[in-house]
């Protein structure tokens, strides 16, 4: 068994010890769904109170004591109507319920039970597990034996609230969570990554560099300060100047759309919650919550020729998502934001090249930031659109592409999307943690609902096949992924100010305007600290700020045309010409260390 299901097997196995400890603790509970999460797992669980700390380490310490008992995890399957009767008798009324959902309107309506991991595919017979005194309704795996974990490598974190089956109407539930790991060794690593993370946290690091703020009276969108919107544009006009000789052009559509847009591609039907509606003139219309269909209705402004494909679209207007209040977390989840965001119309025969060409592009982009990244192909799922021998092409055409490129992936079998096969790009930051930005997706759903066409060197018209892809993904999502990996400490190609000027006396203020007016027009950020704060103070404070140079400007300096050089992390290296600066920070911006 590969490593991450033995240990997603592990977590499953607490969870289930968690709710067997809960049980004997607190008899009167009765258990929602506990399944395996990022990291560890949680339970769900009613009880007649709410749960304290002294109540988590009261079941961690009962959890540990099952482990050592060596206790085995005994499976059956029972008729439905037998489970339902089981639990019935053991007052789990939650777990009835499921059965009684499952019975009546089978596994594709009920999701909640295939992401708890509680059911097979049949709804004639389901598997329960009993451990010691414990049974419940799971579909496993679980670990043969208890002496299969360690003891030591899990521990409870904290508790938060959740409704039954996410439904606000339905009874307040109390979920209880836990970390587990396959070593005690690597549970402390975890906590130590836990608070280090809580340091480079950009909600908080967004508000003491100045990037960005929120309001109740925009919730969902960020108010891009004046540090954080020249950090924003840095981001944009990087990805311009990327994708222009790449042979990208930008494009600009509309940001409200006829609900009729959306019927026609699909989105009115499977999408619609998530749109923000306006009602004008009768007419019901939405923000748009992606580019997609607007650059299908522009690929069709015009008659397209073999000889004009690939051709390539790049925008980066805003988009909206009616994001429910209680996901919404910094720049990760926002209602308003931006990506960087294009669609390529090719031929059949030109998605292998096209998409070796994207995969060469995420190699550069992600250099430049200092990330490193891994690579994972999805294919054919069950529920797809189109002809077998057209999926087999395009996914012989995404591994050759992705072997031309030399680039490693792991394959995500029947994980495609329904209209065509993808890459997705995981990037891991300073810390170990992995988040999914960049995807390759290839479209053969879209031009059919939107008659695209292209004119083939045989004079018939012919399909072009979507590359949806972006890099970044959203502006918003990577500039906190960038502000967590960096710590704020931007390089200085990113950082929204490069350069402070510290004068030492006001009587060098006239040539610190000097040098920054120098600065400035070669290129850089530059700002003067002329606060009434002490040197000292000033170099502190730049250091707080993240600032890559600070100049100090004393008498000596101003009489040979110099500056001294210090770095933000308190390295000093003493006095230069302005010239011999200019080339050192130029030569940090244009390398891009």
């Amino acid at each position: 068994m590969p490593k991450n299901e033995r240990l997603d097997t592990k977590r499953h196995s607490l969870a289930h010890l968690m709710a067997a400890s809960i049980q004997e603790l607190f008899p009167e509970a009765r258990f929602g769904v506990g399944p395996v999460i990022e990291d560890g797992f949680y339970y769900d669980v009613h009880l007649n109170r709410s749960l304290v700390p002294e109540d988590l380490q009261g079941i961690e310490s009962r959890m540990r004591q099952k482990v050592k008992q060596k206790l085995r995890f005994e499976r059956s399957e029972l008729p439905m109507a037998e489970a339902a009767d089981v639990f019935g008798k053991m007052s789990q009324d939650f777990k009835v319920e499921l059965l009684r959902d499952l019975a009546t309107r089978g596994t594709t309506a009920v999701a909640d039970l295939e992401d708890a991991n509680l059911v097979g595919a049949s709804v004639s017979e389901v598997s329960v597990y009993k451990t010691g005194g414990f049974t419940d309704l799971c579909r496993g795996p679980h670990v043969e034996c208890t002496d299969e974990i360690d003891p030591a490598s899990f521990r409870l974190t904290r508790v938060s609230g959740a409704y039954w089956r996410g439904d606000q109407a339905r009874e307040q539930m109390q979920r209880i969570y836990g970390v587990a790991f396959d070593t005690q060794k690597e549970l402390e690593e975890y906590f130590v990554r836990l608070e280090e993370a809580k340091k480079r946290d950009h909600r908080k690091l967004g508000r003491e560099l100045g990037l960005f703020a929120f309001h109740p009276l925009a919730p969902g969108a960020a108010f891009w300060l004046p540090k954080g919107t020249t950090l924003y544009n840095t981001l944009s006009n990087y990805m311009r100047d990327v994708l222009f000789p790449a042979g990208y052009v930008e494009v600009r559509t509309p940001i409200v759309y006829n609900k009729a847009l959306w019927e026609r591609s699909g989105h009115w039907k499977h999408y619609r919650q998530n749109m923000f509606l306006i009602e004008s003139e009768g007419e019901t219309m939405s923000m748009k919550p992606m580019n997609c269909p607007g650059h299908f209705l522009t690929y069709a402004t015009d008659v397209r020729s073999y000889r004009d494909l690939p051709i390539r679209y790049h925008e980066q207007t805003p988009l909206h998502r009616n994001e429910a209040s209680g996901v919404l977390s910094g720049l990760t989840r926002v209602r308003q934001f931006s990506q960087d965001d294009a669609h390529c119309f090719v031929t059949q025969d030109q998605i292998g090249e096209e998409v070796e060409r994207l995969i060469r592009l995420i190699q550069r982009i992600y250099g430049d930031f200092g990330l490193s990244f891994t690579a994972k192909l999805s294919t054919r799922p069950d529920d797809f659109l189109g002809e077998v021998a057209t999926w087999d092409h395009a996914e012989d055409q995404l591994k050759a592409a992705l072997q031309t490129a030399s680039m490693a992936y792991t394959l995500n079998e029947k994980d495609g999307a329904f209209y065509g096969p993808k890459i997705d790009f995981d990037v891991t930051d300073a810390i170990g943690r992995n988040w999914q930005c960049a995807t390759i997706q290839l479209d053969y759903a879209q031009p059919e609902n939107f008659d695209l066409k292209y004119i083939g060197a045989d004079n018939a018209e012919h399909r072009p096949v979507v590359i949806h892809r972006a890099i970044f993904g959203s502006f918003e999502r990577f500039i906190a992924i960038l502000i967590e990996h960096y710590a704020g400490a931007f390089p200085v190609w990113l950082a929204p100010v490069q350069v402070v000027l510290i004068a030492i006396a006001d009587r060098h203020a006239g040539y610190c305007e000097d040098v920054r007016a120098r600065l400035s027009a070669a290129g850089l950020r530059v700002v003067i600290d002329s606060s009434f704060e002490r040197m000292n103070a000033k170099i502190r404070n730049a250091q707080l700020q993240k600032i890559p140079y600070m100049l100090v400007v004393g008498d000596r300096e101003q009489e040979n045309g110099a500056v001294s050089v210090r770095l933000r992390s308190g390295e000093d290296l003493k006095s230069k010409s302005v010239d011999e600066f200019l080339a050192l920070a130029q030569q940090a911006v244009e390398s891009k260390k």
